[in-house]
């Protein structure tokens, strides 16, 4: 089945992480503001920060056509939906677009989403090919940069309330681990040097439990600095609960992909629980 250029640009966007990127950072201004945002302003922190998401993945597919065509033959690039010069011009908007936003909303929402797209060149071109897990903590650290964009969007300022949110990253790093065990067979078909790759599944689980943990102690953190409300603390506990749980399960259970799989599902479904936390806070906290 051929596919068509209009199907190959909406999957180059990968529209469902908006919602991980622009709606964390619109959800962290609420949180942190529990006041009403201007409807001009709610358009503006969302979209700038989607805009940059899909120019990362699509500089992303850029840089990986060689390896996509081995094992992701229906990417946009090896399907032959769009051609490099489309891919790149795409890429090249999209940086422009939301630098552009960001700039409309305050000079220090700028400053963020320039270094996140520096980062996500720098990230697509050389560091995911030359160690797999400095780009497991690459991807995390700059998921992170959602919770400072969101408070930079509304204060001007990046202050202790994000910066204490953004250990919440960590979980993404642990994440990502994972999901290099269940892409191990791909990624070793072109090289990648991945965690899985160097020390194995098991050594791969542990250190992605130690993050996971390390996410479940540090997310209280705004509630212990009185920032947010027992609101938040109820729903953030449950999910640090969850995080353990899966921590324990993982490093007592076989290291087999369906083991990774089923608790890498659980993990990433789990994360609802923070998005509802935030909510929560911004709407009764």
């Amino acid at each position: 089945m051929t596919v068509t250029p209009a199907r190959g640009l909406l999957a180059l966007l990968r529209l469902p992480y908006w919602m991980m990127t622009g709606g964390l950072s619109l959800i962290t201004a609420f949180a942190i503001t529990k006041e009403l945002i201007s409807f001009d302003s709610i358009l503006l922190i969302f979209f700038s920060m989607a805009c940059i998401t899909s120019a990362g993945f699509s500089i992303n597919d850029y840089f990986d056509k060689e390896s996509d065509a081995i094992i992701k033959p229906k990417r946009p690039i090896p399907s032959g939906a769009l051609s490099l010069k489309q891919v790149i011009a795409t890429s090249a908007m999209l940086f422009t677009v939301g630098l552009a936003l960001a700039f409309l909303i305050n000079w220090p929402s700028f400053l963020i989403l320039l270094i996140d797209c520096i980062l996500l060149v720098i990230y697509s071109a050389f560091i995911k090919r030359k160690s797999g897990f400095a780009a497991n903590v690459l991807v995390g650290l700059l998921v992170g940069t959602a919770f400072l964009y969101g408070e930079a969007t509304v204060t001007q300022n990046v202050s202790l309330i994000s910066i204490s949110l953004y250990p919440i990253c960590f979980g993404t790093i642990g994440g990502n681990i994972l999901r290099d065990i269940l892409s191990f067979e791909g990624d070793s078909q072109i090289g990648y040097p991945t965690l899985p790759k160097k020390i194995g599944n098991k050594g791969s689980i542990q250190i992605a439990a130690l993050f996971f943990v390390a996410t479940a102690i540090l997310a209280p953190l705004p509630f212990f600095f009185q920032f947010f409300s027992i609101y938040y603390l109820s729903l953030i506990t449950l999910w640090g609960i969850l995080l353990v749980y899966s921590s324990i399960r993982l490093l007592t259970s076989q290291p087999t992909i369906d083991n990774v799989k089923k608790y890498e599902r659980l993990i990433t479904m789990s994360m609802m629980l923070l998005i509802l936390s935030l909510i929560l806070e911004a709407v009764v906290g």
